[in-house]
């Protein structure tokens, strides 16, 4: 099972990892102090939500595009400025000041109580422009006192820039990192920019992984948590990552995120323009399935643009473009601090729900385990329609635990009160290998050409936690009904 599996014994207590690292996601998750995570750790993951899984149903993210210049050319990048209709990172609708991204997180906090991080991602590299990235953080930092700071970065200017992270109090870093041998790294890298000069093939990837690794070493050293981002590319370095989650596991890094490569030659980039394929969620989930015990796996991630905003999942950056920004807001914390004792209070209840749930479903004496997706806009609950869904959360059930082992972006099968016909398709097609999908309404139509295809769609547990949802159907399905009697 997948070191994400929130088990009963894990309930109670786990094994610490070495340099702060999660031991399962009950360490990240939990509204309680886990005991196997320091407080100071703990203050910094539970309420962002990249680093902890659980946070990310409640807590919203913002990137803001004041670093518009990259050090190094990856293929499977290509940067888009002034472009709303594509959802991967480099992308923006637009390019920000200091200033601007100041008067926009401003009215983003004003309008998004659950807003809890703010992170330069792009659409280059937060480093390569560090002189816009330490600027935003500056002034935000003099607004907003409690919002949380991300940096990602291909690392390549990380260690020049450490001490600098860990003065502004930066406690999050996301380095990408997608081998740590020259060779395979000289397939991913065309180029890079360093020390004044353009270098290519093995030397250009020599210097840019022996860099991110210093950086890594550095960061971890002043106890600042790291993710590392690698891109899964099928025959290229998929079978190489293990090796990468070794390497960057024994360096410290809090959380590895395995992403599948975005691939269509619409985007421009050199590996979608030559063919190069992205991995099927079976492959990912294998993948992730084989790193079992190394670094712990991110599997909530949704490879945000650059100029995201919203919850996980949900892209408000078109409701927060320039154009629509009052020219003057009166920033009230009061919301954000009500909103957040909101969500203490819930995280209580869900705990409880949550320990029943895995109850249920451990009490199955035959290893049988299930892939249930679930339409959710967030609060941890079964609260969307099938129809309006733009994404289902995948968990695995089983005697084990409940898991969130990824997500499946679809395109919204109900437009204006009518179902599409051409939208069902490839919805069904992007649910292979799901046994039951949980959401709170769905009509007759796609109930039954879902079950056509072999797939139980249910309404019955509408606006449940998730875990009580699926733990009621796992029961169900496996004897164990009287569990919920």
């Amino acid at each position: 099972m997948s070191s994400q599996i929130v088990s009963l014994d894990s309930l109670m207590a786990s094994p610490s990892r070495a340099r702060g690292g999660c031991a399962s996601s009950t360490s990240c998750g939990s509204s309680a102090l886990p005991a196997d995570i320091e407080p100071a750790v703990w203050e910094k993951i539970k309420d962002h939500p990249c680093y902890s899984e659980e946070a990310h149903h409640y807590f919203a993210r913002m990137h803001v595009a004041v670093a518009p210049a990259c050090n190094i050319q990856c293929n499977y990048c290509n940067r888009k400025y002034d472009c709303s209709n594509e959802s991967r990172p480099g992308v923006v609708s637009e390019r920000l000041t200091p200033d601007e991204a100041l008067r926009k997180v401003v009215a983003v906090a004003a309008a998004v109580p659950e807003l809890s991080v703010l992170g330069i991602a792009g659409p280059g590299d937060a480093l390569a422009n560090w002189k816009n990235t330490r600027a935003t953080f500056e002034a935000v930092r003099k607004a907003i006192p409690d919002i949380k700071f991300c940096i990602s970065t291909n690392g390549l200017a990380l260690p020049d820039h450490v001490d600098e992270i860990a003065d502004m109090a930066i406690d999050h870093v996301t380095i990408t990192i997608n081998a740590v041998d020259p060779e395979i790294g000289a397939k991913i890298y065309p180029w890079i920019f360093f020390d004044h000069k353009r270098r290519t093939g093995p030397e250009a990837a020599t210097i840019l992984l022996e860099r991110q690794m210093r950086g890594l070493e550095m960061l971890t050293a002043r106890s600042i948590l790291v993710k590392v981002n690698s891109v899964m590319i099928p025959g290229i370095n998929d079978d190489h990552l293990p090796e990468v989650n070794r390497a960057v596991r024994a360096r410290g890094a809090f959380l590895h995120n395995i992403m599948p490569l975005i691939s269509d030659p619409a985007h421009g980039t050199h590996f979608g323009l030559t063919g190069q394929r992205g991995p099927t969620p079976a492959e990912l989930k294998t993948l992730q399935d084989r790193l079992d015990g190394g670094a712990k796996l991110m599997r909530h991630c949704r490879q945000c643009r650059a100029d995201a905003i919203g919850l996980l999942g949900e892209d408000r950056g078109q409701d927060f473009t320039l154009e629509k920004l009052p020219e003057t807001v009166a920033y009230d914390p009061a919301p954000r601090q009500a909103y957040r004792a909101f969500v203490a209070a819930e995280r209580g209840d869900r705990d409880a729900a949550r320990d029943d749930a895995l109850r249920s479903v451990g009490a199955v004496a035959d290893d049988v385990r299930v892939l249930v997706a679930v339409a959710t806009k967030g609060g941890a609950r079964v609260n969307e329609h099938f129809g309006h869904a733009r994404e289902f959360q995948v968990f695995e059930a089983g005697p084990q635990g409940i898991v969130l082992v990824g997500h499946r972006k679809v395109d919204a099968y109900c437009m204006g009160g009518f179902g599409e016909d051409a939208t069902l398709g490839p919805t069904i097609a992007a649910l292979t290998g799901i046994d039951t999908v949980l959401c709170a309404k769905v009509g007759d139509c796609p109930r039954e050409a879902l079950l056509d295809a072999g797939i139980t769609v249910t309404d019955a547990h509408a606006y449940d936690y998730i875990e009580t949802a699926i733990g009621k159907v796992y029961a169900e399905r496996f004897g164990r009904a009287s569990a919920y009697a």
